[in-house]
């Protein structure tokens, strides 16, 4: 049985050919994705490319993902920022979602009009404990409808609430879905629900707002966010199946054209003596997305991260040259530095400080505590300091001369010891770029999507 796999991503189409009866990845295949026109033109394309490699292919079935146009954007709002509005960014950034703004408590006039100006796909509206506070999520809700935008609002608060919401915005004419409480009591998460309505709406607005619906219509299953298809790629690959065996903790960093996703699978409870937990527990598996670190479609926003004039000079290259290729990046999404270049040298740079900077914005923080038996730290997220692995995925890794140096990126250094980062891990490429692939590939035949992982990855 031939099984093809299709990742249509924001700035590639990636296309993997498996043979399910010799358990073997026949070819993979790349192509631009044509999102200005119809995305079924780019993946034509990149099945011409996959036919010149291993003759005629005929599949039985296809499985696809898709984050093109850098997936659907979304706002989440929560009662405080420790408690259900980091809830609710969990919750979104795990189905897949661009969290791209996260409000708590009363949205004032100015966040209303702000919003007005996002223009999401989704508002995942949170708050309040079951049987807790009440008034801010009714409050919030007739905020978000006297936003004149075509958003879907996720409902996922106090259920002493959901009868009035359902009013508020059944008045309104606003598409709403209310679900389960993604905090229902203090401390506890409750993200699941919340994540299956957000992937369920991804499902019915990309389809339509990307142009995918000809490929829909190729598929037997669902097309699904790319980033749920690399989290249940990390999850298999750490976690393995009954008659496979995984790797335990892992991270894994996969850098885009329009964000940088870090995904870690482990409990990421403390290492160190004497620090205590602050805020929610984390879940084992995490996913946080960074809408502003992109290599094309964002690319200003993540130079603006960064100091040029010590860009340059870390390479010995003219600044002129390194803003040039910058500027001819964002104009041209499709274009690739010559190999051995200036400009590939500089990629590599700007590929580095991405993944220092996601990781620094996924990884817990260290605060000093002063108590009088003495200073004490307190950690706020995920302890990821003893994880031995950290995966590279994304093309700018796949091309680069040196992708070793582009994910060291992600290790603790002298100088940010506040970061709960890697210290001495091992760095893994997905050389084919088959994490989605794989991801897709897990729901009927895991024990082969985790051979083939395990077979692919290659260390550096």
């Amino acid at each position: 049985m031939n099984i093809l796999t299709a990742d249509i991503g924001s700035t590639y189409t990636k296309l993997t050919a498996i043979d399910t009866v010799e358990k073997k990845i026949l070819a993979t295949s790349t192509a631009f994705t044509t999102i200005g026109t119809d995305v079924v033109e780019g993946f034509m394309s990149a099945y011409n490319k996959l036919e010149q490699r291993v003759g005629e292919f005929r599949y039985d079935e296809l499985l696809c993902c898709s984050s093109a146009a850098g997936g659907l954007k979304m706002v989440s709002l929560g009662l405080v920022p420790e408690l259900t509005a980091k809830a609710a960014k969990l919750a979104a950034a795990s189905a897949g979602a661009k969290v791209v703004k996260t409000y708590a408590f009363e949205l004032s006039q100015a966040e209303q009009n702000e919003i007005f100006e996002i223009n999401p796909d989704l508002v995942l509206l949170c708050g309040g404990t079951d049987g807790g506070n009440k008034e801010v999520i009714l409050a919030n809700a007739r905020r978000l409808c006297r936003v004149e935008r075509p958003f879907t609002v996720i409902a996922a608060g106090n259920k002493s609430a959901s009868f009035e919401l359902e009013e508020i915005f059944r008045a309104s004419g606003k598409p709403f879905v209310i679900t389960e409480n993604v905090m229902p009591e203090f401390n506890k998460l409750n993200i699941e629900p919340a994540r299956q309505k957000i992937k369920e709406l991804f499902i019915s607005r990309i389809i339509k707002a990307k142009g995918l619906s000809r490929i829909q219509k190729m598929c037997e299953t669902d097309i699904i966010p790319t980033p749920l298809a690399v989290l249940n790629a990390c999850e298999l690959l750490s976690k393995g199946t009954k008659n496979v065996s995984g790797l335990g903790d892992l991270l894994a960093v996969d850098i885009g054209g329009a964000t940088t996703d870090v995904y870690s699978i482990c409990s990421g409870k403390p290492t160190l003596e004497n620090v205590t937990l602050k805020g929610l527990p984390e879940p084992v598996s995490k996913r946080t997305v960074e809408g502003d670190l992109g290599m094309r479609y964002s690319l200003p926003s993540l130079v603006g991260e960064l100091d040029m004039d010590t860009l340059s000079e870390e390479l010995s290259i003219d600044k002129s040259i390194a803003i040039d290729w910058v500027t001819a990046c964002t104009q041209n999404p499709d274009l690739l530095a010559e190999p051995g270049s200036p400009e590939q040298e500089i990629e590599e740079l700007i590929a580095r400080n991405a993944v220092k900077i996601a990781m620094e914005r996924h990884a817990g923080t260290y605060q000093p505590v002063y108590t009088p038996f003495g200073q004490v730290f307190t950690l706020t997220g995920k302890d990821l300091s003893a994880v031995p692995f950290v995966i590279g995925i994304g093309g700018v890794i796949i091309n680069a001369r040196q992708p070793r140096y582009i994910l060291e990126g992600a290790k603790l250094q002298p100088d940010d010891f506040m970061f709960a980062k890697p210290k001495d891990p091992d760095y893994l490429i997905d050389k084919r770029y088959i994490f989605a692939s794989m991801g897709l590939l897990s729901s009927a035949y895991p024990d082969l999507a985790l051979t083939l992982l395990k077979q692919e990855i290659t260390k550096q």
